[in-house]
C-alpha cells in the first residue's frame, strides 16, 4: 500500500480505518468488519485511492473487492 491509501484493520476485536502512513485512525471505531469496510471503502473511493482489509495477523488473503482500487470497479 502507498501512503494515502485507506486500510481497514482490527485490534482486540474492534475495527478501525486509517490512512496509510498515519498513526491516527480515521473516524470512529466499529463493532463489525462490515461496517468498517463500508466506511473505509467509501473513504477510499472519495479520495480515489486503494482500500485494503487487514486482520491482526496481517493482510487479508481473500482477494475480495475491498482490496481493489476504486477506479478498477468502474464500468
Amino acid at each position: 500500500m502507498a501512503a494515502g491509501d485507506i486500510e481497514t484493520f482490527q485490534r482486540d476485536g474492534i475495527w478501525f480505518n486509517r490512512i496509510e502512513g498515519e498513526s491516527r485512525t480515521l473516524g470512529s471505531s466499529f463493532e463489525t468488519q462490515d461496517d468498517a469496510v463500508r466506511v473505509g471503502r467509501g473513504a477510499a473511493a472519495a479520495r480515489q485511492v486503494q482500500h485494503a482489509v487487514r486482520t491482526e495477523e496481517g493482510p487479508s488473503e481473500t482477494g475480495n473487492l475491498h482490496d481493489w482500487h476504486p477506479r478498477d470497479l468502474m464500468n
